[in-house]
């Protein structure tokens, strides 16, 4: 995969509400995940969207990841199972002319799968952060990882994505990025 720059670039976290963790195979480890995710997109300066499935009844995103992305985020409620389906969230991300989605979240076999295949329905370039979503039957992600794969997405560690981004240990975010990935261990 090419160097992934910043601009164009941006995060969607899918869908990390502590109902669904708790119901997660390793929802602590996903949660933790998602939490560098975000922080190295607050780090870079990548836009970060949340979405949350029925709000109303299933409760909000995690507060760890709302806090860790600052005041710069954009939460979307939706009841459809893909993110595209978020009212107001196609508009947001055309209007920050964002071409390279990066999704981590909640759960794999629905609403990551139908976001991921929305996303390049919509011309994006999408990558999921392969430990940073997460199933309830782990059997589950690896046959959508392989349908995704074979449709044009890319399947990455969270780590590898955001090094990409970098590019260079001479960059000045570096020294930060790496505590990142350390505290996430």
């Amino acid at each position: 995969m090419p160097e992934i720059p910043a601009v164009g670039v941006a995060l969607l976290v899918v869908d990390v509400q502590p109902t669904f963790l708790k119901a997660m195979q390793d929802g602590g480890g996903c949660l933790r995940r998602c939490r560098l995710a975000v922080s190295a997109a607050q780090l870079l300066g990548v836009p970060v969207f949340f979405t949350e499935q029925v709000p109303d009844k299933l409760g909000p995103t995690h507060p760890d990841l709302l806090h860790a992305a600052g005041a710069g985020r954009a939460v979307f409620g939706k009841t459809a199972f893909s993110a595209f389906g978020a009212p107001g969230l196609v508009e947001a991300l055309g209007k920050m002319q964002v071409s390279q989605l990066l999704v981590c979240g909640l759960e794999v076999p629905v609403c990551v799968y139908q976001t991921a295949m929305d996303g390049l329905r919509e011309g994006m370039g999408i990558t999921i952060l392969a430990d940073a979503v997460e199933a309830r039957r782990p059997e589950d992600s690896c046959t959508c990882f392989e349908a995704l794969r074979a449709a044009g997405v890319h399947i990455l560690p969270t780590e590898t994505v955001f090094y990409a981004m970098l590019g260079d240990a001479a960059h000045p975010q570096f020294r930060a990025y790496t505590a990142l990935v350390k505290q996430a261990a």
